[in-house]
C-alpha cells in the first residue's frame, strides 16, 4: 500500500528544487534565444530530477496508479505538478507550468521539420543518406532516394572537394525540382580525425603487419630512429605529449587496442594487447582514439575554416565535429555569425568523453541560436566511452535532448550489414528500431541503401504504432486477437 503523506512531500521537495534551480539561472537564461527560454526550464527541471534516486517514488507512484514521471521528459514539471493535483494539491492558475505536454511534443515535431523537411509518415523518423563521388554520375538513384524517404544528403566535407560536392548538390537541388519533394543539404566539418601514418625500416608505409604482443612507437613526424621500428606518426600534431603511462591507444575504430608501456621524450611505446580482426595488420589513413588522454587539439581546425564559405552557401546544415565543450560550439556560432547571408542550423556531433559530460552545457550553447540539432555519432563515442556503455549513453543523450526539446540524429552503422551486402542481422534489426527513438536516422554510404530505407520505413510504421519516442502506447496486439478468437 501506498502513503499520500509519504508520496506528496517528496515530490514538493522536487518541485521547490525545480523552481529555485530556475532562479539561480535566470542570468543563463536571460541570454538564449527567445524560442528557446522555455526548453532551456525544461531541461534545468529535468537535470533536477535526474540528480535524484527516486526509484522508491516511482514505485510508490506506480502502485498508486499514478504516473511514475517516466516519458515525461519533454514536460517534467508539469507531469510533477498533475500528480500532486491528483492528490489533493491546489495551485493557483499562475503556479502552473505552461510547458505541458502538448507544448513539447509540438515543439519538437515544429523543430525536427524546419531542421530535416517535411516527411510522408509520421510515425517514422527522418532519413539521412551519405553521399560518396559515386554520387555524382548516377543521377537517378539520386532521384530514386528522394521518392523513396531520404530527407537529408549528408556530404562528408573530409572527403573529396568543393567541385565533387557542387555536382552533388546540383543534382539533389535537380531531383527536388523534378519530383518536387524537399531534401536538405548536411555538410559535415572534418574536424581533427587523428589517422595514422606508418613508418617501416625507414620508409612511409601502406601497411604493417602486427601480432598481439607487438611494440610500435609514436612520434611527432619530425622525429625518426632506428629502422627495425614501427613508428606511427598521428596527422595531427601535439598528441604524444599528452599520453601517459598505461593509457590506452586505438586504432580503426577499436579493431587493435593498445597500451602505452614507456614514455620518452617526443615520443611514446604502445604495446598491442588486442587484435579484433582475422586481418592482422595496421592500415595509414585509419582513426586513432586516446580515450584516457586529455588532448588540447581545436574542434575547429584550418581546413574547417576553408570549408566554411562553401557550406554557408550551400548547406543547410553544418555537422560539428569532436566537440568537447560549450566554448567550442561558441566559437563556431562566432565564425558563421560574421556572415550576413542566413547561415547553416549547426548540428553539434557527440562523440566525445567531453561532449557526453558536457551535455547540458552545449545544450544551453546551442540555445543561443534559434535552433540546432543533435547526433549521437556512434562510431568514435563507442571507442571512446567504450563499446559497453554505449546503450547506455546513447540513452541518456535522447532523454536529456528530448527535455531540451532538441532533435536528435541517430548515426553510425544503422542496418551496416544490409548495406554493404543485401543481408541484415537480427541485432541490426533490433539496433533500428531502437533508433527510431531519435528524430532522424544516418545511414553510411552502401550498395543497398534503397533497401536500408525500405527497412527502415517498414520498422518505423510497425514500432510507430507501440511507442511514441520512449513512451509505449497500446494498440491492439494481433497476440492477444487470435487467443480470443479461437475460443
Amino acid at each position: 500500500m501506498y502513503n499520500a503523506n509519504d508520496i506528496h512531500p517528496q515530490l514538493a521537495d522536487l518541485e521547490k528544487k525545480m523552481s529555485d534551480k530556475e532562479l539561480e539561472f535566470r542570468s543563463v537564461f536571460s541570454q538564449l534565444h527567445k524560442d528557446q527560454q522555455k526548453s532551456a526550464s525544461n531541461l534545468l527541471h529535468y537535470l533536477v530530477l535526474r540528480d535524484h534516486d527516486i526509484r522508491d517514488l516511482q514505485n510508490k507512484l506506480h502502485i498508486a496508479g499514478l504516473s511514475s514521471l517516466a516519458s515525461s521528459e519533454g514536460h517534467i514539471k508539469r507531469q510533477l505538478q498533475a500528480i500532486r493535483e491528483r492528490l489533493g494539491h491546489v495551485y493557483k492558475k499562475t503556479q502552473i507550468s505552461d510547458i505541458h505536454h502538448e507544448y513539447g511534443s509540438k515543439t519538437l515535431i515544429e523543430r525536427s521539420r524546419t531542421l530535416f523537411g517535411n516527411k510522408e509518415s509520421l510515425t517514422s523518423p527522418h532519413i539521412m543518406v551519405t553521399f560518396d563521388v559515386t554520387f555524382i554520375e548516377n543521377y537517378g538513384l539520386i532521384k530514386t532516394l528522394l521518392q523513396n524517404g531520404m530527407n537529408v544528403a549528408r556530404i562528408n566535407c573530409a572527403h573529396d572537394d568543393e567541385s565533387v560536392w557542387s555536382q552533388m548538390i546540383y543534382l539533389v537541388r535537380k531531383a527536388c525540382r523534378k519530383t518536387g519533394l524537399d531534401c536538405k543539404i548536411y555538410m559535415d566539418l572534418a574536424g581533427p580525425k587523428i589517422r595514422t601514418s606508418i613508418r617501416y625500416k625507414g620508409k612511409m608505409v601502406d601497411k604493417i603487419n602486427v601480432r598481439e604482443g607487438d611494440t610500435f612507437w609514436l612520434a611527432e613526424e619530425n622525429i625518426d630512429f632506428g629502422k627495425k621500428d614501427i613508428l606511427i606518426h598521428p596527422n595531427e600534431t601535439g598528441i604524444v605529449q599528452y599520453l601517459k603511462k598505461g593509457n590506452r591507444v586505438f586504432i580503426d575504430d577499436g579493431v587493435i587496442k593498445g597500451e602505452v608501456e614507456k614514455v620518452e621524450e617526443g615520443r611514446v611505446k604502445v604495446r598491442i594487447v588486442r587484435i579484433s580482426s582475422e586481418k592482422s595488420r595496421i592500415k595509414s589513413g585509419k582513426g586513432l582514439n586516446f580515450p584516457d588522454s586529455v588532448l588540447q587539439i581545436p574542434s575547429l581546425t584550418e581546413y574547417d575554416l576553408s570549408c566554411l564559405p562553401f557550406i554557408v552557401e550551400n548547406a543547410d546544415l553544418v555537422g560539428y565535429s569532436f566537440v568537447r565543450y560549450a566554448a567550442d560550439v561558441a566559437q563556431l556560432m562566432n565564425y558563421l555569425a560574421q556572415y550576413k547571408e542566413k547561415t547553416p542550423d549547426i548540428i553539434i556531433k557527440i562523440e566525445t568523453p567531453e561532449a557526453v559530460q558536457n551535455l547540458p552545457h552545449l545544450l544551453l550553447q546551442g540555445m543561443k541560436n534559434q535552433i540546432f540539432g543533435v547526433m549521437i555519432a556512434r562510431g568514435d563515442l563507442a571507442v571512446e566511452i567504450g563499446f559497453e556503455r554505449t546503450g547506455e549513453i546513447q540513452d541518456e543523450i535522447l532523454w536529456i535532448c528530448e527535455a531540451a526539446h532538441v532533435p536528435v540524429i541517430w548515426a553510425t552503422q544503422v542496418l551496416e550489414s544490409l548495406n554493404k551486402s543485401g543481408m541484415a542481422t537480427r541485432s541490426e534489426i533490433t539496433d533500428a528500431a531502437h533508433a527510431g527513438k531519435a528524430e532522424c536516422i544516418m545511414i553510411n554510404k552502401g550498395d543497398y541503401t534503397l533497401e536500408v530505407i525500405e527497412t527502415l520505413k517498414e520498422i518505423g510504421a510497425r514500432m510507430g504504432g507501440h511507442q511514441v519516442k520512449k513512451r509505449f502506447t497500446f494498440r491492439p496486439l494481433n497476440i492477444a486477437r487470435r487467443f480470443f478468437n479461437k475460443r
